[in-house]
């Protein structure tokens, strides 16, 4: 089946095809689409006349490379691929996290000069520990998300499938279906679902269980539920830790610490800090977590209601980190600004996200007051899904579907 192009991640990627002193390393939760994307460059070589002999290609979650477990194996494995080979060689490994000890071999054939090396893992631990002391500066990170809104009605389109000339209705879709690829091929919401919980606990099993000891499961499904629901709230673990505490003592505070960084850590949900903007600093504590895909709300939530609020802003949190924006939550004297993007030429945008402005008076000011106590000359939008736009104090109302299905930037 011919792959769908991921242009966002592999825009940023292109000019690093041939690069052989810096390990391209792909990471996102599992299932986000890694595998098509290193197959996708893989494509694109053979296109561009790369001879198929120069590319090593190990998927080492496939038959034939499971019990390839240690660097010796993996190093033996490599240099009996690569042999008779001339010139440079282009080598893939797919979740190379199954490997002990995998980061010497990687950084021996880097230092050779022959291989342009590309890795991907379904979590942080990848870029933790080993790699980062021995690899720092000889390696670059390419994050990739589930399909953003964007991409879902593109990809959708690209299999002709059914899509909704409504952006409304495909909103509606997206919101129920989540954005992981493979969950567009089944044609009943029952099986998308069971197909993400299936993910969930499979992410349980492989990228948390086998690196932090859950000594209390439920205490942590309790936790991840609760984080989950509470998407897009702001949080601290005081808050959370009195929550779960209510009807006894269920965690304690290092072990409830512990757990939310496995969960950031497995790439299920996503921290984002909050941007103090009269001080000019991060504030210590209190942030927000997003999900690493919608299809994980439903997952852990009997309630089938739909809270457009929360969920409105992790589509945009989403959309925005896809295109490498930094984002924060904002702070400003007692009012609260969603985000605050800080793109890679530090240019700043600030954004507040509602499901509508125009139900009051009393609504619209709400949105808009945050934005107007900012005294810079930075863009600031109102992101809602209203067709009818107002216009107020220079800042720039934009429907929230149409600005993300246009692919424009901030």
């Amino acid at each position: 089946m011919k792959l769908y192009k991921r242009e966002k991640y592999l825009s940023k990627i292109r000019s690093f095809y041939s690069v052989p002193d810096l390990i391209k390393v792909i990471t996102g939760i599992r299932r986000s689409g890694k595998s098509s994307i290193l197959e996708t460059i893989k494509d694109e070589l053979l296109d561009n006349g790369i001879k198929e002999s120069h590319i090593i290609y190990l998927d080492l979650d496939k038959r034939g490379y499971r019990n390839i477990k240690t660097a010796d194996q993996l190093d033996k494995l490599i240099e009996d691929l690569s042999k008779n080979i001339k010139g440079l060689k282009y080598l893939f490994i797919d979740e190379i996290q199954n490997v002990e000890g995998f980061e010497e071999v990687i950084n021996g054939y880097r230092t050779d000069g022959d291989y342009s090396i590309f890795i991907t893992g379904s979590n942080s631990y990848l870029l933790s520990g080993e790699l980062v002391t021995k690899l720092t500066g000889r390696y670059i990170e390419f994050e990739i998300f589930t399909l953003t809104l964007d991409e879902y009605i593109d990809m959708k389109k690209f299999y002709k499938l059914k899509v909704d000339t409504n952006l409304n209705k495909e909103l509606e879709k997206y919101i129920n279906e989540g954005g992981f690829p493979r969950t567009i091929f089944f044609s009943g919401l029952n099986e998308k679902r069971k197909y993400v919980t299936d993910l969930v606990n499979e992410i349980f099993k492989k990228d948390i269980k086998n690196r932090v000891i859950i000594r209390n499961v439920s205490s942590f499904n309790l936790l991840r539920d609760y984080l989950i629901n509470n998407s897009g709230s702001i949080a601290s673990e005081n808050n959370i830790f009195r929550e779960l505490n209510k009807n006894g003592n269920v965690i304690s505070r290092s072990v409830l610490s512990r757990y939310i960084r496995a969960l950031v850590n497995a790439k299920i949900l996503y921290e984002c800090n909050r941007f103090d903007m009269k001080s000019k600093r991060m504030l210590a504590g209190e942030k927000k977590y997003y999900l690493a895909d919608l299809g994980l709300t439903f997952v852990t939530n009997p309630d089938s209601r739909i809270h457009y609020g929360p969920i409105l802003e992790n589509i945009v949190y989403a959309y925005a980190r896809s295109y490498d924006y930094h984002v924060s939550v904002g702070r400003i004297g007692k009012l609260e600004c969603d985000f605050i993007l800080k793109d890679n030429n530090l240019n700043y945008s600030y954004l507040q996200v509602a499901y509508t402005i125009l139900e009051s008076k009393k609504t619209e000011d709400r949105e808009y007051a945050p934005l107007e106590q900012i005294k810079d000359n930075y863009p600031k939008y109102v992101l809602t899904t209203d067709t009818l736009l107002q216009k107020r104090n220079g800042i720039l109302h934009h429907n929230l579907l149409e600005f993300i299905h246009d692919k424009k930037r901030f």
